[in-house]
């Protein structure tokens, strides 16, 4: 166990997998130079070179095409994209072929293919060059979709992503690459699909991932000052999703702020807020309460994107917001805390 950063744990990961297996390799513009997409390629290039690490025609839709010809192959292809808003021009193969390939061959054919991209605020990346697309991919079946927010969690789930056996789009937010934390040196898995507490709390459950997390800690930190002790779920794996440890937090807390990098509008909260909905309407003491980026696209500016990016003082408010609902349910949480057992008048049988 050592202190490593974000891009570090990623470049490690993809060195151990290509030593372990040597059907993984790496395709993607850019990925044989020296800055190795934030320096989380140069060292696989520099190991195994342009045979195993492929530097890529700048042609989304058919580079992505070539990854799923040599995952049907028996290959592991990791493919790399700078930015997951290119992934825009590769949707065709991403949607209408990766995803539904082991379906429609009836579970005998397997594409073990990762799609890395990068994701969320730059540096004026502004409308075209910074958007959080998870949503989009989420919504498909067939696809995985992963938001590591350490860098202990990067390394864990990139190589279960690379051994799992399905397609994996495997988004990384960068400004996480700096972040550091203790990563064991060796071979280990985060396992997909599990969310993780990383902070225990009874008063309000902060429901994030990837960047959020962090602005959901920094917020817990300045509200345990307040007297309110906040519990954050790290989400890590958007589909499938955790409904388990969502479910029980909100069920422990009965207050909830669901934190995305991503548009509020159809989003991963919209979807987390149905589920709560849904399954543990009854244990809420106020209104699920959702942070996301507002309707519109994102600005150049840095004064405009200041404004336009939620973070931990709009979790503050919406935290000290919730607290002042006070304890009592209202009367149709109270009508409906069996919710799921009860029979209503207007319909022939239960919920």
């Amino acid at each position: 166990m050592r202190n490593c950063k974000f891009n570090q744990a990623i470049s490690e990961a993809t060195v151990q997998a290509m030593l372990r297996d040597a059907s993984v390799c790496i395709l993607g513009e850019g990925v044989d130079n020296q800055e190795g997409i934030f320096g989380t390629t140069k060292e696989a290039f520099d190991r195994f070179g342009a045979h195993r690490v492929v530097e890529t025609p700048l042609s989304e839709n058919a580079v992505t095409g070539m990854g799923l010809g040599m995952a049907l192959a028996g290959l592991r292809p990791i493919m790399v994209h700078a930015r997951n808003d290119f992934l825009m021009l590769a949707m065709d193969q991403i949607v209408n072929h990766i995803a539904k390939w082991s379906y429609l061959q009836r579970g005998n054919a397997s594409v073990s293919l990762v799609i890395r991209a990068l994701i969320g605020r730059g540096w004026g990346q502004a409308a075209q060059h910074s958007q959080s697309l998870q949503a989009l991919f989420a919504h498909i079946p067939g696809l995985k979709v992963v938001m590591p927010s350490t860098p202990y969690t990067a390394k864990g789930l990139l190589l279960s992503s690379i051994f799992d056996g399905a397609p994996v789009v495997f988004l990384e937010h960068r400004w996480l690459y700096g972040k550091e934390c203790d990563v064991p040196k060796e071979d280990y898995r985060v396992a997909l699909g599990k969310a993780v507490c990383q902070r225990p709390g009874r008063d309000i459950t902060i429901v994030a991932s990837s960047l959020m997390v962090y602005e959901a800690l920094e917020a817990a930190d300045v509200l345990c000052k307040d007297g309110i002790d906040v519990e954050v779920i790290d989400l890590l794996t958007i589909c499938p999703l955790d409904e388990d440890a969502i479910l029980a937090s909100v069920r422990k807390t009965g207050r909830v702020i669901i934190a995305d990098t991503g548009w509020k509008k159809f989003g991963i909260s919209a979807e987390i807020a149905a589920l709560i909905g849904e399954r543990a309407f009854g244990q809420l003491k106020a209104p699920v309460v959702r942070i996301g980026l507002p309707d519109a696209p994102t600005p150049c500016s840095s004064v405009l994107e200041d404004a336009y990016y939620p973070g931990e003082r709009d979790i503050i408010k919406a935290a000290k917001a919730l607290m002042r609902k006070g304890e009592k349910k209202s009367k149709a949480a109270r009508e409906f805390t069996n919710i799921d057992n009860m029979s209503h008048p207007n319909f022939s049988g239960p919920f």
